[in-house]
Formats: C-alpha cells, sequence, structure tokens
C-alpha cells in the first residue's frame, strides 16, 4: 500500500495558481524528497495533505483513506512555520504536547528524557522555550513531531537553523525511522541531505511538477557525462575547451558538463601542466546540476539565497 497518493490536486489563491494539477505517490517505508524553488508550491502541498487547506480539485489519500482527525494521530508533521510556548519549561511543553498525541505518564516522561538526551538537550529541560536558540527550538520541534512513532512523518524544511552537526543527526535519525518502517516526506531545498537520503524525488517548479522518480534512475538518465574538478589555479581557460557545454564554478571547484560524445580525458589532457588538479572525476551529475537545469539560473539562485 502507499503512504500517501495526491492526484490531480490543484489550489488557487485569486488567479494565482499556487499548485497545478499536481500528482505523485509515496510508498510506506521510504524517503521521498519535495523540491523545489521558494513559492514553487511545496508548503502548499503538504498542508493539503494535512488538510489545513482544501484542494480546489483533485484527491489525496493517506494510507488508502481521505485525511480526517482520526487520520492525523498516525502522521508527524512538522510544519514550515514553528510554533512553540515561549513561557513554558522545556519538559513541559514537551510532556503537554506529547500527552495530546496519546503517550502519558511514565512512558511518555521516559521518551522525552531519551530523546532530550539524544539531542543534548537534557540540561535544558527546566528551562523557558524562550531561552533556547533558534536550532535547539527547532530540535525540540522535531521531538514533538515524532515522539508518538507516527507511520508517516512529514517535515516542512527540517533543517532549517541547524549546524551541520545536528543536520546529519537529524538526517542519521531520519535513516533509522526509514529502517523501522516509518515513511517520511520532507521538503527542502538543500539538495545534499537530498542525495544523501531520498529514495524518490518530486521537483515542483511555479506550481506544476517538472521532475519525478527515483534518484538513481533520474540521475542514470542525465548520463554520466559530468566532470568534477578541484583545483588550485586560474581555471578561466577551461571554458575555451571545445567539448564543454556548461561549466557551474564555485571558485577551486567546478562541475563540468560535457558535450554528447565530448573526451573528458581529452579535457584532463588540457589541465595538466596549466592548473593543479586535486580532484579529476567523471560522474552522474549532481542533484544540484539537475535542479538548477529544471529550473533554471535565476530560479536556482533565488532559492539559494533565502
Amino acid at each position: 500500500m502507499n503512504a500517501l497518493e495526491v492526484s490531480n490536486i490543484s489550489k488557487r489563491f485569486g488567479n494565482f495558481f499556487a499548485v497545478k494539477d499536481l500528482t505523485f505517490e509515496i510508498s510506506e517505508g521510504s524517503i521521498y524528497g519535495l523540491l523545489g524553488p521558494n513559492g514553487a508550491g511545496k508548503t502548499t502541498t503538504l498542508r493539503m495533505v494535512m488538510n489545513i487547506i482544501m484542494p480546489d480539485s483533485g484527491e489525496i489519500k493517506v494510507l488508502g483513506q481521505k485525511m480526517d482527525e482520526r487520520m492525523k494521530a498516525r502522521i508527524g508533521y512538522l510544519p514550515e512555520d514553528r510554533g512553540l510556548y515561549p513561557k513554558m519549561k522545556v519538559g513541559e511543553i514537551l510532556l503537554f504536547l506529547a500527552e495530546i498525541k496519546g503517550v502519558r505518564g511514565e512512558r511518555a516522561k521516559k521518551k522525552i528524557d531519551l530523546w532530550l538526551d539524544r539531542f543534548s538537550l537534557s540540561e535544558w529541560k527546566q528551562k523557558k522555550v524562550e531561552e533556547l536558540s533558534k536550532g535547539m527550538q527547532q530540535k525540540i520541534q522535531f521531538i514533538v513531531t515524532v515522539i508518538h512513532e507516527p507511520e508517516i512523518i512529514i517535515l516542512d524544511e527540517p533543517f532549517g537553523g541547524l549546524d551541520p552537526v545536528n543536520t546529519k543527526l537529524i538526517k542519521d535519525i531520519m535513516m533509522e525511522m526509514e529502517k523501522k518502517g516509518h515513511t517520511i516526506i520532507f521538503s527542502t531545498h538543500r539538495m545534499e541531505q537530498v542525495e544523501m537520503i531520498c529514495d524518490k524525488i518530486c521537483l515542483i517548479n511555479k506550481a506544476e511538477k517538472v521532475l519525478e522518480g527515483g534518484l538513481a534512475d533520474i540521475k542514470k538518465e542525465y548520463g554520466k557525462n559530468t566532470v568534477i574538478l578541484d583545483y588550485d589555479g586560474n581555471g578561466s581557460f577551461i571554458k575555451e575547451f571545445p567539448g564543454i557545454e556548461k561549466i557551474d564554478d564555485y571558485g577551486k571547484f567546478m562541475e563540468i558538463k560535457m558535450k554528447e560524445k565530448a573526451d573528458p580525458q581529452g579535457l584532463l589532457e588540457t589541465l595538466v601542466g596549466k592548473i593543479q588538479v586535486n580532484k579529476f572525476e567523471v560522474r552522474e551529475p549532481t542533484l544540484n546540476a539537475i535542479f538548477i537545469d529544471k529550473v533554471g539560473e535565476k530560479d536556482a539562485e533565488d532559492t539559494v539565497s533565502h
């Protein structure tokens, strides 16, 4: 059975389409990435899944059923707009929200202590929420989302406000939950996280789906025609090589898309002696490169800037 089936849903606000004729399905026990630039329709889609807003047309099924209040107990939802009671103590708010989700008494207290320890927040248990940093509050929100061990976990930009260490921790927890059979759906524009953990993705741009499928299959479809170059020196001459279609230049690192039938070996021979080559690898394109190719340079730059 699919954990989620979204069939031809659309949502308009006035004359503006926030989501237009969107269809995708998500298998149980998988990690699914809902991707796209800011304003593409990701958050609106997740809100429709949660019945916070209703689609103008189309159908959504969660675990084979239409969403209702009973179904919400089987889902953990971390919204993009976070909200905790700032004057409450961390332990109190976690217990309060755990009990709302059906986790009560000593069981709730034990689970809270385990999660606080996992996130290195035990010493903050008696502190007020307003005393916590943004990243700490984000971790508390994540605990609230998963404390009742929901079958489906929906995370809207779960890495916002987190440093690299805690981003990795959240990623590791997501993968652990997938192994236990939970379905995880998350939206993001951070492509490096998607490549590490997603089984399938759906890329939305300007309210419409532009790409969907297994990550490995998508990258294979694009072909093994990308060179990853890590170098020192002046690489400005590289763009003159005739076999190059496109370069994403990050200073001392380049992602180079070769033209069809172009010889990467010839490029390497051109580089030797002119710059110091620290790494030269021919592989499938990164998801970031595919993302830029699909949504366009401007939309991708706007996404990265937010």
